[in-house]
């Protein structure tokens, strides 16, 4: 009987009997027998081949309806028959005739693929057998099971249905096996990407054969809002069916669906727009041509309220502009297009939404580094770029950072001229273009405007004798007419003039608009650079690093004024963040460390060379800086030297060094010698690199070369005016108790040799200001001897005792051992610690008694009379030397601090020299690390100089501050307050620095935290005088460092507790903008509703109410639905206070409420009426009684408020 087999809707509908001759499935196998029925199957293939499909078509369908209960075997085995029986169609024509085999075959395997998956998929997350070996055996068959739909569908299958039509039940059969395998959560990874080549070859078949093109857009679209990792598995997809198999129409259909999807579709959660997104991205790489005549329906997204719907289309046009609309081979259709996309970037780099200008900025930037922006257009994006580094989005600023650094690397223009260097060659050229401009209007003749006119041809040898008949011939009629028509059709659009001076006119007025364009881009990179320079210490790290990278491109490409910046991040090289120390170490490696040069001594050379530009005009900070930055990057080469022969070296020329740079002509240069000291310095125990075994000391006798020209030198340099002598001279006496033997006598003799010079030249009769400076020099020497015979003591002899006395106890340990001395091992340790204590002990007295019974107690008095009596001793440098020396005397010993302490803190605050005032900050702080206890009691005059008028001062001063502060030295207390003034300092350095200091104090747990409620008190007191608005600057910037709910919540019950003992509107007002400016939450405005006491009474007060208000728009806005009405509540309580003070009226609503509030706690018998009087005598009386009251009701100042109702009617 012959039978015909047609698709069903659903498989379901085979055991349905329909029309004549339809094939209806008889008997559905049990699952428990199907393994038979199976093995009949497998038989009947081997012996019938495929044309058995129909016979055990039952047993395939029963397998396909208990697809969830069977055995994972039984499954395998099927799809396995399945693939035979249609492979074996290629081989056997007489099948290919045979319509319903082939139909059969082809819906039984699609159908069982797809529910082999489903299974799969449900089996995968679970552990055990089932889901294992299983699992990993379908995905090796998956590939064989597509290849084979795919080779039968290339064939021509339409003749197995009437009129060559295939059914689309068909079509939906294999695209359902398609799709299923697309949900699969790992289809996207790298591992699965033959069966994804597979899926999209058979996609693309269907929708090139057999005209699934209908119905792929819907489902594309479909499929990646529920899945989104489908998006860049569809962007492949589309390109492919796009390029290979030449359906382009399929790009513009899947865009048509996105773009009529509207803004609220869009909005709405599970929209799939951010799949949406990655896959307009994705495409725009793959196939950019093809998105051009699509694009108008995608720009209407970017007035939508989706950014992740604007940034994918600010994505694909940036990808148009640098893959299609580029190059100078561009139609008028092609650049209006590239134009009006150029606009529309523009505009978005303005966005509402900081994500969107930040990935305009980076498709900016790739446009940039791909030279896919006209150079019209180079200055005005630049102009947009430098303002975006004023964004509150540090991703924005970052951005904006990289663009302008591309802007420089890729610029047309010169860089290594500043825009000062170009304004006069700009003023030079234009004034030749308009001195050509006059000669070529005056020189050329009037006919020569139409030299192709026939009219004009013969007046060429126009003269005064033939004018007239010339100006007969313009006005005649016709001749007038028919110039008229020659004008207007053929000379309106040109310029008349002669061809070479038109020539090198053009090439003029070119010049000077490319000098322009030159000039714009040199003065926006300088705008940049001093922007992005003020960026290095700012306290977020990613910005501080592209900052630094952007320096090193303007230094690399040798832009004019780069080195400032480069110079400028030097001491970041100190910053306690290490990403930021190894930016700039790195940073300086690659523009000075990394020489070039084809030998090693070009390379030598080059290293020289660029080290030098550094040391020129370089500080002593600046060099410590540098020496940091070597230090780190040759670290591994110093180690390797560390033990070499250098101190040899060194001492083998040391003769030489004492005769050419120590020797007779010393007293010439002093700069020479100083930097030789140094060298010398470098092979002592202290510089060099010591091992951990203690070993005796290397030092010269006293009566060396190196010492006697040192002291010769020191001794008459003091007699002298140089101003390198000082820097030599401090240099020398640290090298002397470095490494000679009893520095002390050595220095003793010094300074009385010294003194013997300086008297017998006021013996002399020298001019008093020559005396006056070398007396100032005796002084200088006199403290540095002090200050380095101290640090000899503590150092070297203390180190020298504890070398001794550890060799002792060594040779005490290998000497025979008795029982006696066996017992007392345990002691041992009691022992040396007793004896580093004697050690100590004899340090601490000789500095306390011999140090001043020797030379250096004759000085003494000289200083303190000197430092005592300004008015007398008026020269500026004898004072400032002889502060720093009574300073270092003071190191000395207790006693000696002790003793002048209250005269250096008087020569602090009434010096009238600010060098004075900075030393004396300087050695205190120093002070303070060596006798804490001491200068303890005088803390608060330390930080009485950060409001020093003098900017010096002022940095000085929290320079040391911020020293001592962040060591732990001195405790952190409300006087920091004086630091957090300096956040608006005039001085945009010494701001800086306290914007650092406060960066680093955030570091140290709730330091801040603990100190905001008294900074505010002392800033808001009314003897200081502070604006609000600078009020506001500083505590906005100190509320930033507070980010813990914990601490938000605790912060804001002491706020609102100080507000009881406030006392003026100011104070309130200030206490409420501090509230303002935390970043409130849940909990904290729960604690803000529970103090509501504290405030209550103030609310009248704009300047309380309006703070208190926008704390409510601002928990408004993140909200979550549930927490809404609570502010909303609060909102209308603060407003109904706020107007029933103004109004003088209670609304019947809060009587109610406070009747309530009253019957739930202890009542309070109200105060008279005279309670509610404002007069200024009896408000501290009410502010001292609002802690009292219960309700706003009773401490309402309506006396007051009444008052402003009348001047506001």
């Amino acid at each position: 009987m012959s039978w015909d087999f047609f698709v069903p809707v659903c498989v379901g509908d085979l055991v349905k009997s329909g029309e004549v001759n339809q094939y209806v499935v008889q008997d559905v196998v049990s699952p428990k027998q199907l393994p038979p029925y199976l093995s009949k199957f497998k038989a009947a293939l081997r012996s019938q081949g495929p044309l058995c499909i129909l016979e055990h078509f039952d047993t395939g369908y029963s397998v396909l309806q208990h697809c969830n209960s069977l055995d994972l075997v039984v499954k395998e085995d099927t799809l396995e028959l399945l693939v035979q029986v249609n492979l074996s169609f290629f081989s056997n024509c007489k099948c290919l005739r045979e319509r319903s085999w082939r139909v059969v075959g082809l819906m039984l395997l699609s159908n069982l693929e797809g529910s082999f998956f489903i299974f799969c998929l449900a089996q995968g997350g679970k552990k055990g057998k089932a889901g294992g070996e299983g699992f990993l055996h379908w995905d090796s068959e998956r590939e064989k099971v597509l290849q084979a739909l795919i080779q039968l569908l290339q064939l021509d299958i339409r003749s197995l249905w009437s009129l060559s039509l295939v059914e689309e039940e068909f079509i939906r059969c294999v695209t359902f096996c398609c799709y299923k395998l697309l949900e699969n959560p790992t289809i996207s990874h790298v591992k699965s990407k033959p069966t994804r080549d597979c899926i999209i070859h058979l996609l693309g078949v269907l929708i090139k054969k057999y005209n699934h093109i209908m119905g792929i857009g819907v489902k594309v679209i479909q499929l990646m809002q529920h899945f989104e990792q489908l998006s860049s598995v569809f962007a492949q997809a589309v390109s492919v069916w796009s390029a290979e198999y030449g359906v382009r129409a399929i790009v513009g259909e899947v865009i048509r669906e996105i773009g009529q999807k509207s803004s609220e579709e869009l909005g709405r959660e599970g929209s799939g727009v951010k799949a949406f997104a990655s896959f307009l991205s994705e495409l725009s790489t793959l196939v950019p041509e093809l998105m051009i005549p699509n694009i108008s329906v995608l720009i209407t997204h970017l007035e939508g309220e989706s950014h992740t719907m604007r940034v994918a289309v600010c994505e694909v046009l940036g990808e148009i502009l640098v893959r299609v609309l580029c190059g100078d081979g561009l139609d008028e259709s092609g650049k209006a297009d590239r134009d009006r996309f150029f606009d529309t970037l523009q505009e978005h780099l303005h966005d509402t939404h900081s994500h969107v200008r930040t990935r305009v900025l980076q498709v900016y930037t790739r446009i940039v580094n791909s030279k896919a922006l006209p150079l019209s257009r180079f200055n005005e994006v630049m102009e947009l770029a430098v303002g975006r580094l004023m964004d509150k989005s540090i991703n924005v600023v970052k951005s904006a950072i990289q663009l302008l650094a591309a802007f420089i690397a890729q610029n047309p223009y010169s860089c290594k001229l500043s825009s000062a260097d170009l304004k006069k060659p700009l003023e030079k050229e234009m004034a030749k273009l308009r001195m050509m401009k006059e000669k070529l209007e005056g020189k050329a003749p009037a006919h020569s405007c139409f030299p192709e006119s026939e009219m004009f041809s013969s007046l060429s040898t126009l003269t005064s004798e033939t004018v007239l008949d010339t100006l007969a011939l313009i006005f005649k009629g016709e001749a007038c007419a028919h110039f008229t028509g020659c004008f207007l059709s053929r000379y309106s659009s040109k310029l008349p003039s002669k061809q070479g001076d038109d020539g090198e006119l053009k090439k003029q007025e070119m010049l000077v608009q490319y000098l322009r364009d030159t000039e714009t881009f040199a003065l926006q990179v300088e705008r940049a650079i001093s922007v992005i320079n003020t960026m290095l210490y700012w306290k977020t790290t990613s910005v501080v690093q592209e900052a630094v990278q952007f320096c090193v491109t303007v230094c690399e490409f040798s832009v004019a004024n780069s080195v400032i910046g480069v110079r400028k991040m030097l001491p970041l090289v100190w910053s306690t963040d290490a990403a930021i120390k190894d930016a700039v170490v790195e940073a300086y490696r690659r523009l000075y460390l990394n020489p070039r040069g084809d030998t090693v001594r070009m390379k030598a050379q080059a290293l020289v060379d660029s080290l030098s530009e550094l040391m020129v005009d370089a500080s002593l900070g600046t060099i410590q800086c540098l020496e940091e930055i070597v230090s780190s990057c040759l670290i591994t080469f110093i180690w390797l030297i560390s033990c070499s022969d250098e101190r040899e070296v060194v001492l083998s020329n040391l003769d030489t060094l004492c005769s050419v740079a120590l020797g007779e002509k010393v007293t010439e240069d002093f700069l020479l010698a100083r930097d030789t000291v140094i060298t010398i310095c470098n092979i002592t125990d202290h510089v060099r690199v010591r091992c951990h075994k203690p070993f005796a000391p290397f030092r010269l006798p006293q009566d060396h070369q190196l010492f006697t020209c040192l002291t010769q030198a020191i001794a008459e340099g003091v007699v002298m005016e140089d101003p390198y002598w000082q820097s030599f001279m401090e240099q020398a006496v640290r090298l002397i108790y470095f490494l000679a033997e009893s520095p002390d006598q050595l220095c003793s003799r010094l300074l009385q040799r010294s003194a013997r010079l300086l008297l017998d030249q006021i013996a002399e009769g020298a001019e008093v200001t020559k005396n006056t400076d070398q007396m100032s020099e005796l002084l200088a020497l006199c403290g540095c001897v002090a200050f380095w015979q101290v640090s000899h003591l503590e150092r070297s002899v203390s180190a020298e005792l504890r070398r001794r006395r550890g060799e002792t106890e060594e040779r005490e340990e290998k000497g025979p051992s008795t029982a006696s001395e066996s017992a007392m091992e345990e002691e041992l340790g009691l022992i040396g610690a007793s004896a580093e204590d004697t050690e100590a002990e004899l340090i601490r007295k000789i500095c306390e008694t011999e140090l001043l019974e020797n030379l250096l107690c004759a000085f003494l008095p000289l200083l303190v009379k000197v430092c005592s009596s300004p008015g007398r001793y008026s020269h500026p440098q004898l004072t400032t030397a002889a502060c720093l020396a009574l300073s270092q005397y003071m190191m000395i010993s207790p006693s000696v601090c002790e003793d002048n302490i209250r005269l250096m803190f008087t020569m602090l605050e009434r010096s009238a020299l600010p060098v004075v005032r900075a030393n004396a900050l300087i050695a205190l702080g120093d002070l303070t690390v060596r006798f804490p206890n001491i200068l303890e009691p005088w803390t608060q005059n330390l930080y009485t100089r950060l409001s020093d008028e003098v900017p010096s001062v002022r940095q000085t001063a929290v320079t040391v501050l911020t020293q001592l502060v962040l060591k732990d030295v001195l405790k952190v207390k409300g006087q920091v307050s004086e630091v957090a003034v300096l956040l608006i300092d005039p001085e945009s350095h010494i701001s800086s620095m306290a914007l650092n200091f406060f960066n680093e104090l955030a570091t140290k747990d709730n330091a801040i935290y603990n100190l905001l409620p008294d900074i505010i008190s002392r800033l808001s007191d009314p003897e200081r005088g502070m604006n609000s608005e600078d009020f506001n600057t500083i505590m906005k910037q100190l509320f930033s460092y507070i980010t813990k709910e914990r601490q938000t919540e605790s912060l804001v019950e002491k706020l609102c507790q100080r507000f009881r003992t406030a006392k003026t509107e100011r104070q309130w007002g200030d206490l409420a903008t501090s509230l303002s400016l935390l970043s409130m939450c849940e909990r904290g405005f729960k604690r803000l509703q529970e103090c509501w006491e504290c405030y209550s009474d103030k609310l009248t007060e704009p300047g309380v109410y309006q703070p208190l208000l926008s704390i409510t728009a601002k928990l408004r806005r993140g909200a979550k639905p549930q927490f809404k009405p609570q502010i909303d509540e609060f909102e209308k309580r603060l407003t109904a206070v706020h107007t029933r003070g103004l109004e003088n009226v209670e609304s019947p609503e809060m009587e109610e409420e406070d009747q309530k509030a009253g019957s739930k706690t202890v009542t309070h018998t109200p105060l008279p009426a005279k309670t509610r009087l404002r007069s200024k005598r009896g408000r501290s009386s009410r502010v001292s009684l609002s802690g009292t009251l219960e309700t706003p009701k009773v401490t309402t100042p309506i006396a007051r408020s009444s008052r402003r109702t009348r001047l506001r009617n």
